[in-house]
């Protein structure tokens, strides 16, 4: 039997998963997407095959109470019915923040869990999502092996003083300090960029992960030199409804001033600010787009996105000390041309040229010229996934074997 494992990457309310085969010594091949959205209320079950093409659906009414667990243990039935000479090995998971002490992914036992656990503080509105479906399949799946893969994990190569705030001893020893996120993102471009441009692959880069949650990191050969988000994933841009990086003393205007409590200034902070904040209108850069004209407020908010990533990747070019290439990747990065070309507008001065007619059509190179080369690359967070839960699978083997 082929075996076969599940990609998952929980949200408050959301379930997506991925299913991969595993054929001995190669790449792990997609077989199955999906989604459940809704948990706790109108919940919907989607699956579809490589192509796209719907294969099942399947929506709940509310009395019926379909949460997490509901639906992790529907898609292994799903599964079990549609295996086709399958066999389910092992389930892997997207962990938002794995701590300084979590530089690779890792095979989940109780100890692993409490580690992560007392992380919840400093990725509240992440990391108890992603740890839920955890939790699930070791009461519901006994012995079924599990791997966390962690958006901070590709950053660890930055230096001491890349991740240091100027803040007393104490804090950094309580664990605050600049982890990064979006690592998994970057670590596929990373692993891909050399069939692109071998050349590039080995110079100074700077990736743009522009979606609902956006950063920038700066590559030196494939490795993480620096990144916009710091201590949590509310750092760096502008996001869909994150504020972004923003003076601490807001926060204690907020606290004071307003008489909000630190709960409601943080829903205001990751929720509620943002493009949706800035435009009063939305969180999606195509609402914004649509409405640009005629809205004052979804332009300034396209315009402050554009801003902030224009003067953040000013920044990074400073800690690479050049630039030879960018790469736009994620939700807006890759379909939205129009933001692609404002961003190369303001970096003229340091030589890219957009080819508007590759742009328009996706690229994938979308500059001309001699100067850095611009282009758009799909990301893929899952396979990442899959290639790190394959690995720590045949290491764990690997010693059970010695």
């Amino acid at each position: 039997m082929t075996p076969v494992l599940i990609v998952l990457n929980a949200g408050s309310s959301s379930l997506k998963f991925q299913v991969f085969d595993m054929p001995d010594e190669a790449e792990p091949r997609l077989a199955w997407k999906g989604l459940y959205e809704g948990l706790g209320g109108d919940a919907h079950f989607i699956v579809r095959d490589t192509n796209g093409a719907i294969l099942d659906e399947r929506s709940w009414d509310p009395g019926e109470e379909l949460g997490h667990e509901e639906a992790l243990m529907h898609l292994i039935a799903w599964l079990r019915e549609h295996q086709e000479g399958r066999k389910l090995v092992a389930i892997g998971h997207r962990v938002v923040h794995g701590g300084a002490a979590f530089s690779s992914p890792v095979l989940v036992d109780e100890s692993v869990l409490q580690s992560l656990e007392v992380l919840v503080p400093l990725a509240p509105l992440h990391q108890p999502h992603n740890l839920e479906p955890i939790r699930i399949v070791r009461r519901r799946l006994p012995g079924m092996p599990q791997v966390a893969c962690f958006d901070t994990s590709f950053h660890q190569s930055q230096s001491d003083i890349a991740t240091l705030f100027a803040l007393p001893r104490e804090m950094r020893e309580r664990g605050v300090r600049r982890y990064g996120f979006h690592g998994l993102s970057y670590d596929y471009i990373a692993s891909v960029l050399k069939h692109y441009d071998p050349r590039l692959a080995e110079g100074r880069v700077i990736v743009a992960h522009l979606g609902n949650g956006a950063s920038l990191c700066a590559l030196q050969g494939g490795v993480s030199i620096a990144t916009t988000m710091g201590f949590s994933a509310l750092d760096g841009l502008p996001m869909g409804t994150r504020c972004g990086a923003i003076d601490a003393g807001v926060v204690f205007f907020m606290l004071r001033e307003m008489k909000l409590s630190p709960e409601a200034a943080e829903r205001i902070l990751y929720t509620e600010s943002g493009l949706l904040g800035v435009s009063g209108l939305s969180n999606d850069m195509r609402v914004l787009r649509a409405n640009a004209a005629a809205n004052v407020d979804s332009r300034r908010a396209i315009d402050l996105f554009v801003y902030r990533i224009l003067r953040e990747i000013g920044s990074l070019v400073a800690a690479l000390g050049g630039i030879d290439g960018l790469i736009f990747t994620a939700g807006i990065g890759e379909n939205d041309a129009a933001t692609r070309a404002e961003v190369a507008s303001g970096l003229a001065w340091a030589g890219l040229t957009l080819d508007e007619r590759a742009n328009s059509t996706g690229g994938p190179r979308i500059s001309t010229g001699a100067g850095p080369d611009v282009w758009v690359i799909p990301t893929n967070e899952e396979l990442v996934i899959a290639r790190q839960t394959r690995s720590v699978l045949s290491a764990a083997q690997t010693r059970l074997a010695s």
